[in-house]
């Protein structure tokens, strides 16, 4: 597999795994390769895969009232699942298609057991990888309450200046929940 992928196990782990745990944490995933606008999960559909995005970008998005609403965007270098479909084996609330083509390291459920219950450096790596989510899932929470529409934007351009160039403005305004009028607008304001 790719070196960043490796690296990327390390620096979330601080180099806790042995080389043994990671040339068999690596092994483990096999190669899914989606074409843009390609699903790894449909809405109402059980997830089949945890994966990480080695190439492209994923965007999680759910229907409300036949409109397409992006709930998250998984970059390259991330982990990424419908992570309560693919743990309880239940239909997904929320789609996950890709925005490019992609190149995805996915676990199957029976795999990611296994490596969850027979190796301890996974284990800690999910864990890890969980409590980092859920650190940015509140974060976010808060400013979609707190920040205008205008220091959101302001955020993503400071922290994430290359999602801006990368991905579509209408999954961008809806990430940030922002119409698409109001967010050209703001574009134009803030340059």
């Amino acid at each position: 597999m790719e070196t960043s992928f490796k690296q990327y196990l390390q620096t979330l782990t601080e180099n806790a795994f042995s080389k043994h745990e990671i040339t068999e944490i690596e092994n483990a995933f096999k190669v899914l390769r989606l074409k843009k606008n390609e699903y790894l999960v449909r809405q109402n559909q059980v997830c089949l895969y945890f994966c990480y995005v080695q190439t492209g970008i994923l965007q999680h998005a759910v229907a409300v009232q036949d409109e397409e609403k992006t709930t998250y965007l998984a970059l390259k270098n991330s982990f990424t699942s419908s992570l309560k479909s693919f743990l309880s084996v239940t239909p997904s609330r929320k789609s996950i298609k890709a925005v490019f083509d992609s190149e995805l390291f996915i676990l199957d459920f029976a795999t990611f057991d296994r490596l969850y219950k027979n190796l301890p450096a996974f284990k800690l790596f999910y864990h890890q990888l969980i409590e980092r989510q859920i650190f940015l899932i509140d974060d976010y929470r808060i400013d979609l309450l707190t920040l205008t529409p205008e220091e959101r934007y302001q955020k993503l351009l400071t922290n994430e200046p290359k999602l801006l160039e990368q991905v579509p403005l209408h999954y961008l305004s809806s990430l940030l929940g922002i119409s698409m009028r109001h967010m050209s607008r703001i574009r134009r304001q803030i340059k």
